[in-house]
């Protein structure tokens, strides 16, 4: 069974064996983190960026990318604290679309199916999710219903939508502590 934590500490000071990265199928970052990580980890980028290119990367999918260790520099000896695997969780067509809850319901369920081998064969325990893009502030718009919301056609509310979601396809994964990384202005229960 998943733990899961909800946090308000930086993600990228995470020490979690997969980095998971909510995207979109334009290869275009506007979350500042998402924008850091495109020098943080290259060549997770690379090979981001050239599915969004080729068209092979969907929305509602999971690209997972084994990161390339540094050999040089300073980089080889701090590798320890950086994450092994990158999942770009494909939840969007654009910047600028909300992530809908079918797309986040699939990718969900393809990250759920990538990490399975990855807990059973290759130890991993620790998994730290960038939930920022997943946000959406309804306190600016009108009050919206779930029957609306669940149409897909509007953007997924934070507590009624989006973290269900998030538990309901990760809780039931064997061994694993899964750090949800959530801006401040959202508030932790203790």
């Amino acid at each position: 069974m998943t733990t899961l934590q909800l946090t308000h500490a930086p993600i990228l000071n995470s020490s979690a064996q997969v980095l998971i990265l909510p995207v979109n199928t334009a290869s275009i970052f506007l979350d500042p983190v998402l924008m850091r990580t495109k020098t943080l980890y290259p060549d997770n980028y690379q090979r981001y960026h050239r599915a969004c290119r080729d068209g092979s990367l969907e929305v509602g999918s999971c690209l997972l990318h084994k990161r390339v260790r540094e050999q040089a520099g300073l980089s080889a000896s701090h590798n320890g604290n950086q994450p092994i695997y990158v999942a770009n969780l494909t939840v969007s067509d654009h910047p600028y679309h909300p992530a809908r809850s079918q797309w986040l319901k699939t990718a969900l369920v393809d990250l759920q199916q990538q990490l399975i081998p990855l807990i059973r064969y290759q130890g991993v325990r620790k998994v730290a999710l960038l939930a920022r893009p997943l946000i959406f502030d309804h306190s600016s718009t009108n009050i919206i219903s779930k029957e609306e919301s669940s149409t897909n056609s509007l953007p997924l509310d934070w507590q009624t939508f989006t973290l269900p979601l998030i538990t309901q396809y990760l809780q039931h994964l064997p061994k694993l502590r899964t750090e949800v990384h959530v801006p401040r202005s959202v508030p932790i229960a203790s």
